[in-house]
């Protein structure tokens, strides 16, 4: 045998294993970097922006699942919060094992996954009080980053297998609409006590300020039939750089605003995309005198309408 050959055969050997080595760890590592990268892309608040479930009337239009929900990313898992399960702080590990949330009826079984760019977990239930009629066994969701914003698929089974599509974006990626050029006086058609019920045979009650001073201000409340106090909302119309914002404040909580997209002698609408719900708000006047207020989503979906009259005075 010729050792010098050998020699320079081995030593060849040994550089090309070096260099696969190399490559194979330079890969593995540029593709966890990948990884995380894509992950961290999931973390945060989002907020439903459209329901891209094919086949769908304008009607049956709606979130997919929760109309706002975060996620935290964490060392191999994903914390839920909001996912409409009444479960907080959820951590669903991405090796497949089983995170279990025991409640008094009811063992929820969530488990996940992290492939191709696509997080996906399902959430198994276990009825303890035995099975109930059209009760759902189990929920598959998954989500993945694209350039429209995070597209959400949901599937719910049984009784009916039922699939649906949403997107959701990050608030300060939801651009709001032009606002429309108005003053407060252009809304002097709203000025009254307004009265009327809601379907849940509730009274309820608007009383708008007539316009002054670039501002009407009015208090709502809603009286079921025993007779007692169950809402109320603090709200407001202010001018503002030409145009007019609706600033809303149920139960007094913090304001959440709206901006004037539409208006005319008897319709004006409010839009504030990036609230989870309602995103939008009309009062229209009709002919007759009726005054119907509608809130609701965007696009489509199943408004909540309620007809009010003006109080007699």
């Amino acid at each position: 045998m010729d050792l010098r050959n050998w020699r320079s055969n081995l030593i060849a050997t040994f550089v090309t294993v070096v260099a696969l080595t190399t490559f194979s760890w330079a890969f593995a590592v540029q593709d966890s970097e990948t990884v995380v990268n894509e992950l961290a892309g999931l973390d945060g608040e989002w907020i439903f922006l459209e329901d891209r479930t094919e086949g769908r009337t304008l009607e049956q239009l709606n979130p997919p699942m929760s109309t706002k929900f975060s996620m935290k990313i964490e060392d191999g898992a994903v914390v839920l919060n909001g996912h409409g399960s009444g479960h907080r702080d959820v951590r669903v590990a991405l090796d497949g094992s089983i995170t279990e949330i025991k409640e008094p009826n009811t063992i929820s079984r969530y488990s996940g996954t992290w492939k191709d760019g696509t997080f996906e977990y399902e959430v198994k239930f276990e009825r303890l009080s035995g099975k109930t009629p059209n009760s759902i066994e189990m929920i598959r969701r998954s989500f993945r980053m694209t350039t429209d914003g995070l597209v959400v698929n949901v599937t719910v089974v049984p009784p009916i297998i039922s699939q649906s599509v949403g997107l959701y974006r990050h608030a300060e990626d939801i651009p709001m609409p032009e606002p429309a050029k108005a003053t407060i006086g252009d809304l002097g058609w709203l000025d009254g006590a307004w009265v009327g019920k809601k379907m849940t045979g509730s009274a309820i009650e608007e009383r708008w300020s007539p316009p002054l001073g670039g501002a009407m201000l009015a208090i709502s409340r809603t009286v079921n039939k025993s007779g007692k106090m169950v809402g109320f909302e603090y709200l407001r119309i202010v001018e503002r750089d030409g145009g007019l914002v609706y600033i809303a404040q149920p139960g007094g909580a913090k304001p959440t605003e709206f901006v004037l997209s539409e208006v005319s002698p008897t319709r004006a609408v409010f839009e504030n995309p990036r609230h989870d719900y309602p995103k939008r708000i009309v009062y229209e006047l009709s002919p007759e005198g009726v005054l119907t207020t509608s809130v609701g989503q965007s696009k489509g979906g199943s408004p909540i309408r309620v007809e009010l009259k003006r109080e007699d005075r």
